[in-house]
């Protein structure tokens, strides 16, 4: 794992994607911060994004609601970021909300997790780290079974196909 890492990862809490991808870190950055972008490849096909809204900077606000292939919609707490640095470090959660307000989850299927996006140069392209840190083993379980290995990796490829049609 990446050097830029804040801490030890807890295999009993964390789950870890970590990749070597193609587009260099000022555009992976952009695919993460800029509402256009996101869109285009946050949730693993045939699913999609119907609204997202990134307000990048600590405190502010990183709503986003995904949309079935039948059309329901599927709004996230509204999430509240906590760290930016600019091309390497994308720091938020959904447990808190704008002005780092912690939220009471409303549903029952609320997860709740602070995720890590760590970007290293390497190479032409970029070292992508991102880390799902949850409260206890029964979150990181749970987010586990639906899907995170898979999802992430699914998302990741769809940004770097999106951003290098981009750059070409």
């Amino acid at each position: 794992m990446s050097d830029t890492s804040p801490f030890a990862i807890n295999p009993k809490l964390d789950l870890v994607l970590e990749r070597r991808v193609s587009v260099p870190p000022a555009l992976v950055w952009e695919a993460w911060t800029q509402p256009e972008h996101l869109k285009q490849w946050f949730c693993p096909r045939p699913w999609s994004v119907a609204a997202c809204e990134i307000d990048l900077r600590p405190g502010g606000l990183f709503p986003t609601v995904m949309q079935s292939p039948d059309g329901e919609l599927m709004p996230t707490s509204d999430g509240c970021y906590l760290e930016v640095e600019p091309h390497r470090r994308l720091v938020w959660t959904s447990a808190m909300g704008p002005g780092y307000r912690p939220v009471q989850p409303g549903r029952e299927d609320d997860l709740l997790f602070t995720a890590f996006i760590l970007i290293e140069p390497e190479g032409d392209g970029s070292r992508y780290t991102a880390i799902a840190v949850h409260p206890d083993p029964a979150g990181k379980a749970r987010h586990e079974a639906m899907g995170f290995h898979e999802g992430w990796a699914t998302a990741l490829e769809q940004l770097v196909e999106y951003m290098r049609g981009l750059s070409h």
